[in-house]
């Protein structure tokens, strides 16, 4: 491999001059217990766990239960949704077109996609395909509420995100977006005349031997083999629908094995290469690696990892030091589904975590013990290390509601009687919402998954809780009404969402004055 081929006299010099870690080259040992350890200390249903190196699979099990209440338990085979980790796969279908001269990292989107449009006209004309895959389009992480649980289709979602105002200047600093990696995927509809999923499944998975890996949830019917995803309510974790993300799907739908993942990895360390066969060039591999725009470091990152100096993102893969080596990595969340993906390419060590637990902290946990082992330094007690961030976070979540029930004014009623708040809503970005009474209290609707019951809060705010068991979880959302100088209902604001505009009626035929 190219990695380890960089052998020439400067090589030599510094290797004479510094002292270097030896590596272990080995798994750590009592791995099956460390792990069986931390998905109980997570409280997570479900792990499997796969590493590579140096182009051979070294290790690949799976711990606890497919599914709560059944007994059926995880393996090697086992098929998780990996979420954002499909972004890395679109990135590679694009470098596969760049490979052809069917198009080039730098082609302006408007170019595949004409009706192409952003906020901003001249951010509409200058973005590339490559600003699209390394999330320095200047709109942050925003406007997911356009996809997420909705009824539009993949084109749809494109075509409203120009109503999104950005959060900051084109490519000045970096903010996660789904849409534009949903854009991605339809430029390569447009280069290659077929939709995103069968390029992926024709032009990576068949390639790779990942017979199983699909795009969609709906394919998973015909797999015996498939964890469900679960997520904690009050400390209780219970199991959950899986969710649909087929018209966000080049930004998270695909779903695998850590099996066939590591057939993924081997590619990535390979250069391009699997078992002999090229998916890619190395020059598409070095590409996707390549820092494209800078990721702020927390202090909490910081103090998990004093010896990282940089932050980036490549074309759909993270990118970070660690003890000197380069990491490629990402991770991947939708609704009681959780993954990560880690390369230490100078190495030639891959490692894939899949969990079916909306916990977070345990796949890190895992990766770096894994890692560290592998690199030949100290070993930290990451499980716990990540358990108490996790504990902090929940203190802060916690005090952050404590605030919120602080605040709320009590022995309020609404200004107006509850039918004066029904009708329909429209958000240019994020369509019609209607407000109906039922049984005496409000309810909203918008589009087949956002079924909330609002329940007042103070004044004309009220809290909607979702029917839907996945978005039930935690405090609700706050809807708050606008009246105007007559008195009556104008629009509603969505707490993390936008104001949608309430739509007037047309009068009655023969009610004119």
């Amino acid at each position: 491999m190219k990695y380890r081929r960089v052998v020439g006299w400067l090589s030599m010099l510094v290797l004479s001059l510094v002292a270097v870690a030896p590596l272990s080259a080995q798994l750590p040992d009592g791995l099956d217990d460390y792990i069986e350890k931390v998905r109980t200390d997570w409280n997570v249903v479900g792990i499997a766990v796969a590493v590579v190196k140096d182009d051979s699979l070294v290790y690949a099990k799976g711990f606890g239960l497919r599914e709560l209440g059944k007994p059926e338990r995880v393996d090697e085979h086992t098929l998780f949704a990996i979420g954002s980790n499909s972004k890395a796969f679109t990135a590679a279908g694009i470098g596969i077109l760049v490979d052809e001269g069917r198009m080039s990292w730098d082609d302006r989107v408007v170019e595949h996609l004409p009706w192409f449009q952003l906020y901003d006209p001249y951010v509409t004309r200058e973005i590339t395909v490559r600003d699209l895959l390394s999330h320095r389009s200047g709109l942050g992480r925003r406007g997911d509420a356009n996809w997420y649980a909705t009824d539009f289709s993949r084109e749809e979602v494109v075509r409203r995100i120009r109503h999104l105002e950005p959060n900051s200047s084109f490519r000045s600093r970096a903010g996660y977006q789904n849409t534009m990696f949903l854009a991605a995927g339809l430029v390569t509809d447009a280069v290659t005349g077929v939709t995103w999923d069968e390029f992926i499944k024709s032009r990576i998975f068949q390639p790779l031997g990942m017979s199983r890996s699909n795009t969609s949830t709906l394919d998973l019917a015909s797999d015996d083999n498939v964890a469900s995803p679960h997520q904690p309510f009050d400390g209780t974790v219970k199991v959950i629908p899986y969710r649909n993300l087929d018209n966000v799907a080049p930004a998270g739908s695909i779903n695998s094995s850590v099996w066939e993942m590591t057939h993924w990895l081997r590619a990535m360390l390979g250069e391009g290469e699997f078992a002999g066969e090229r998916l890619l060039s190395d020059s598409v591999v070095r590409e996707v690696h390549t820092p494209n725009i800078i990721y702020p470091m927390g202090p909490q990152t910081r103090k998990l990892f004093p010896s990282m100096h940089f932050s980036t993102y490549g074309l759909g893969w993270g990118l970070r030091d660690y003890q000197g080596r380069l990491v490629a990595g990402h991770t991947g969340g939708i609704d009681g589904m959780l993954s990560q993906v880690t390369l230490v390419p100078e190495e030639e060590l891959g490692v894939v975590v899949l969990t079916n637990t909306s916990n977070r902290g345990s796949f890190n946990a895992i990766t770096w013990y894994i890692v560290d082992s592998y690199l030949g330094v100290p070993t930290r007690d990451w499980n716990a290390l990540f358990l108490q961030l996790n504990q902090e976070a929940e203190k802060a979540a916690a005090e952050q509601q404590r605030k919120r029930e602080e605040g709320r004014v009590k022995a309020t009623s609404p200004s107006l009687p509850l039918s004066e708040y029904v009708g329909t809503y429209d958000n240019d970005m994020y369509g019609t919402m209607t407000v109906s009474e039922e049984d005496g209290k409000l309810v909203c609707r918008r589009h087949t998954a956002f079924v909330g019951d609002l329940e007042h809060w103070h004044y004309d705010t009220f809290v909607a809780k979702w029917r839907d068991l996945s978005m039930s979880a935690g405090p609700g959302t706050e809807f708050t009404f606008t009246l105007g100088s007559n008195g009556k209902v104008t629009g509603v604001t969505v707490q993390g969402v936008d104001e949608f505009m309430r739509v007037e009626k047309p009068e009655p035929e023969g009610t004119e004055q």
